[in-house]
């Protein structure tokens, strides 16, 4: 399908000059906190943003952006269709995709054969839109496996989408807003969804301070509340408050809403399902369904999205709705299931070919694929013959023998599912058989269901099952109707047993038996059990042969993917008798004093109401001919302004934006002062509060929250301490994973621990050298295979020494240094073996040591930015190389700090404030102390030509190291 074609013209992208994210992608690689399926779903939904613009589908596919260089001479087929092909591009990608191989077979047979036949018979844009459900927007489909981090993948494109959206915020590639809709189904996962966003941790996929900045943001908005009565007055809706109250430039707002209940409730489909507008919802100011469409740069994400392509919910004519308003940028949808109930049909004249996948599956990643790399391996056992309690039994005590005893590293004890068909069957026949027969203790039983009118829901039901997967739970069986199908995290969840026919509904087996699939806590030797009956264990094989071309039998299979191969590595610390680098670093000490006893919250808040003026500006309107513009007419303005206001709202938005430093109680304690400062910055128009934007509502809200607060003066004192750093914290030199990055080569590390053992020199003697090609090249001749014999350049290359080898006494205190390490790249790589070419480094005997692998030195500056009269900490500064000039065997004299930055940083205010100081306050108080200058510094670009670098760094060398 497509998104094969995607995932080859991206890999093609990725590696080409054209790739402008390329630094990107490596620091979310490096930083290594997610799977390769969520980085791979990164790289392809950029792909689409940046290299396809951002397009629709269809339009990429018609354009050809997917088309493969196919050399129509070498295809037989007629004269015409060949020249045809060659001047539509729309009918050539539909060709190319015809022809696409499937399991060795080709994809459309009966469509490649009719292009060939009569290609102009065809109207292809027409069929290519409809291979891609009409839709004229950016419309992708992410398919990953239940438990390989679909929210938090979401949660990546929030943060990626507002990062290039700040950069550029006309493009419309980009979203500002977005729009997460759960269905129904799940809406009891819409909390848990939310937090795994809100705790995503964007510097995992953004470097500081863009990470930290965008984080403050993101405003989370949940649209659960209760819709109001028909005709009654919607400015009560609260729903429709929240997204009113932002309007109408938003940005970095985040709603996150119940499909069905709260979006789709208020829209009509006719009978072919046409979306129709409802009489009494003519109010546009406070219908949700229309306040959405006026949401700029919307970005729609849908999760679980095979709901919503059931014909109840018409989640596409919302959407196209919503889109006709133009202001949708993109619609995302995240499934481990991207095949439809049934195939649909596509017509191509008077043919018809049809589809099971989802067609704007743009990335799959396969569950047999996520069993090797992360998932528990399953061990599915088809019960054949045995009853219910016959299966239940002996699911029981296999679950119990295998992970009785067993705790997870995360403090949570594995857990059993037993999914009931009804509430009749758990209540009156499971669970007192597991209680009476099985002598089960009921405290480790956890009975789940809604209730019925015979058997009510089980008081506290709710709470431990919403707590199964915290070490304070010690329910080990779960007997569940009806619920746990999808939506349900629970890592520790180790083994499921669907006994009958109708424990789950038919077309959700394969997720129901898979909720107990997902990664405990990092573990990667997990294992999980499920017991099926055989009309299940039919079922299943049929949906993972449907959706995941797989079988019970390949699951069963599977072999965990091996350990990454890594590579030892070694200290030569000893070796080259590196001595520490003595130097003085600056310690700032902060201290709060307090300025007031007590918050004194009610004089501050009357102060503020009876300067609000202050606050406020002043506007006018002149009015007057063109002609005679000096006689014009000038009103004066008070009130100005869209957005809504509400009591409530606004304490709550002020209690939000304290960081939890006031929490609305306490505002409501001063309400009285508060309504005042309300209604004085707000207006009433008709029946509608205002906020008035002639006030400077931003900086009154911060003095109120200061009110709340006992007035502190910072103040900070600075001292300079001395340090003495290791390059090398031996504890921490452990093996790393083998990459490409890893300098020297195993063979050159081999050389190099021999030569240190034997002490032996480096430098080859040349007069010798060549007395042995002589008396090689003698010996040929004379066995008549002169001509055999090698150049003198080639037989002094393989005798000589690799230019690590010949440079190991003036660098690699360890080995091998890791070049792939976080936030480097290969220009550093680079530089390091420019460096130890250049012929000053040699002459001046100067030595060069690799710094820049975090944890492993304690070489690490601390910084500070001046504020005023006080010191602000901006971190901490590690530096690349040190290049360095000993005075004796044990003392450093000088070090020449280096630092090899890609061009992304050039814009990094924090790293730029970083290298301020460094270049300035640490050089200098060095000097001070030494009474000499014992450092430099110099940065180096990557973006620079490579001997303009080279340059620099020898005029730096001659001129720092001169004594």
């Amino acid at each position: 399908m497509l998104h094969q074609i995607i995932q080859q013209k991206r890999n093609e992208w990725l590696h080409s000059d054209d790739c402008t994210v390329r630094e990107l992608i490596l620091y979310i690689r490096q930083k290594g906190k997610l799977r390769d399926a969520q980085i791979e779903a990164i790289e392809t939904y950029l792909f689409l943003k940046i290299e396809g613009q951002n397009k629709p589908l269809w339009q990429l596919f018609s354009e050809g952006f997917f088309t493969k260089h196919t050399d129509l001479a070498k295809i037989d087929i007629n004269q015409h269709a060949r020249e045809f092909l060659s001047e539509n591009k729309n009918a050539l990608a539909l060709f190319d995709f015809a022809r696409q191989k499937n399991g060795g077979t080709t994809f459309l047979p009966e469509l490649e054969r009719k292009i060939k036949e009569s290609p102009d018979s065809l109207d292809y844009d027409a069929i290519i839109k409809s291979i891609f459900y009409q839709v004229n927007y950016a419309d992708y489909l992410m398919s990953l496996p239940m438990g390989a981090g679909k929210t938090y993948l979401m949660a990546a494109f929030l943060y990626l989408d507002l990062y290039f959206a700040q950069n550029e915020p006309e493009n419309r590639a980009f979203a500002h807003n977005f729009l997460v809709l759960i269905p129904s189904g799940l809406k009891s996962s819409i909390v848990p969804s939310l937090k795994t966003i809100q705790n995503f941790d964007p510097s995992w996929v953004l470097a500081e301070p863009s990470a930290s900045h965008l984080k403050k943001i993101l405003k989370f908005d949940i649209l659960d509340e209760q819709k109001t009565a028909r005709k009654s007055n919607k400015a009560r809706n609260p729903n429709a408050q929240k997204v009113a109250s932002c309007l109408p430039n938003p940005f970095g707002r985040v709603f996150v809403v119940n499909a069905e209940k709260v979006i789709l409730e208020s829209f009509q489909f006719n009978s072919q399902t046409v979306l129709e507008l409802e009489d009494d919802e003519q109010d546009t100011s406070n219908d949700l369904k229309r306040l959405f469409g006026q949401i700029p740069h919307l970005s729609i994400l849908i999760d679980e999205v095979h709901h919503a392509a059931t014909d109840d919910i018409k989640l596409r004519q919302a959407v196209n709705y919503w889109n006709s308003k133009g202001n949708i940028t993109t619609v995302l949808g995240f499934s481990g299931t991207p095949y439809l109930p049934s195939a649909e049909k596509v017509a191509a004249g008077d043919y018809e070919f049809k589809f099971s996948q989802i067609t704007n599956t743009v990335y799959y990643y396969p569950l047999l694929t996520a069993v090797e790399k992360f998932l528990k391996k399953p061990d599915v056992i088809t019960c054949k013959n045995l009853d219910r309690f016959q299966i239940i039994k002996q699911g029981v005590e296999q679950f119990t023998e295998a992970y009785g005893a067993k705790v997870y590293s995360n403090g949570t004890i594995p857990k059993l599912a037993i999914y009931c068909s009804n509430i009749e069957v758990l209540e009156q026949e499971v669970y007192p058989y597991m209680v009476s027969d099985l002598q089960i203790n009921p405290e480790q039983i956890l009975r789940f269901h809604k209730g019925n009118k015979a058997h009510p829901q089980p008081e506290g039901s709710e709470l431990e099952f919403r707590s199964l997967d915290l070490p304070i739970s010690h329910k080990r069986f779960i007997l569940l109707v009806q619920v746990g199908k999808e939506g349900w995290d629970c890592p520790s969840l180790t083994g499921v047993i669907l006994s009958q026919k109708g424990d789950s509904p038919q077309n959700m087996v394969l997720q129901t038996s898979c909720r107990c699939l997902r990664q405990v806590d990092g573990g990667r030797d997990d294992t999980a059990k499920i017991w099926l009956n055989q009309e299940n264990a039919d079922t299943l094989n049929k949906q993972l042969k449907l959706e995941q071309n797989t079988s019970i039998d390949e699951l069963n299979k599977v072999k965990r993917a091996g350990n990454p191969e890594t590579v030892e590595r070694h200290s030569r610390m000893e070796f080259l008798q590196l001595p520490k680098v003595d130097f003085f670093q600056m310690k700032v000490t902060y201290q709060a004093v307090e300025e007031e006893e007590t918050e004194n919250t009610l004089p501050k808040l009357q102060d503020l109401l009876s300067s609000l003026e202050d606050y406020k500006e002043t506007a006018m309107i002149t009015t007057s001919a063109i002609a005679n513009l000096d006689t014009g007419k000038i009103a004066v303005i008070n009130e100005w302004g869209i957005n809504y206001a509400n009591f409530n709202q606004w304490l709550f938005d002020m209690a939000r934006g304290s960081f939890c430093t006031i929490t609305e109680y306490e505002l409501r304690k001063y309400q009285n002062e508060l309504r005042e400062i309300f209604h004085a910055v707000t207006y009433q128009k008709q029946e509608q509060r205002f906020f008035n934007d002639l006030y400077d509502l931003y900086a009154i809200e911060s003095q109120i929250r200061l009110a709340f607060s006992i007035k502190r003066e910072l103040q900070t004192d600075s001292e300079v301490i001395p340090q003495h750093a290791e390059l090398l914290i031996a504890g921490r030199l452990c093996a790393v994973e083998k990459n490409p990055r890893l300098y020297p080569t195993a063979a050159d590390m081999g050389i190099i621990q021999e030569l240190d053992q034997t002490n032996a020199t480096v430098q080859v003697d040349f007069t010798e050298l060549e007395k042995a090609y002589q008396s090689l090249k003698n010996h040929m001749e004379s066995q008549g295979m002169g001509h055999f014999t090698p150049s003198y350049e080639s037989f002094k290359a393989e005798k000589d020494y690799s230019l690590p080898v010949k440079s190991k006494n003036h660098t690699f205190h360890y080995l091998p240094y890791n070049f792939g390490g976080s936030g480097s790249s290969s220009f550093e790589r680079e530089a390091f073996e420019k460096t130890l070419q250049l012929a000053v480094f040699r002459e001046k005997e100067l030595e060069i040591y690799y710094n820049g692998e975090r944890g492993l030195t304690e070489f690490v500056i601390h910084c500070f930015a001046k504020k005023g009269k006080n010191w602000k900490n901006i971190g901490k500064y590690t530096t690349d190389f040190l290049i360095v000039k000993r005075t004796d065997k044990h003392a450093i004299h000088k070090a020449l700090l280096i630092e090899t930055k890609g061009a992304i940083y050039a814009e990094d205010k924090v790293f730029q404030q970083k290298k301020h100081f460094v270049e300035t306050e640490f050089l200098q108080l060095n000097q001070e102390k030494f009474g000499y200058q014992r450092f430099d510094f110099l940065y180096l670009e990557d973006s620079k030509d490579i001997a303009a670098n080279l340059s620099q760094l020898q005029n730096k060398i001659n001129q720092f190291f001169t004594d």
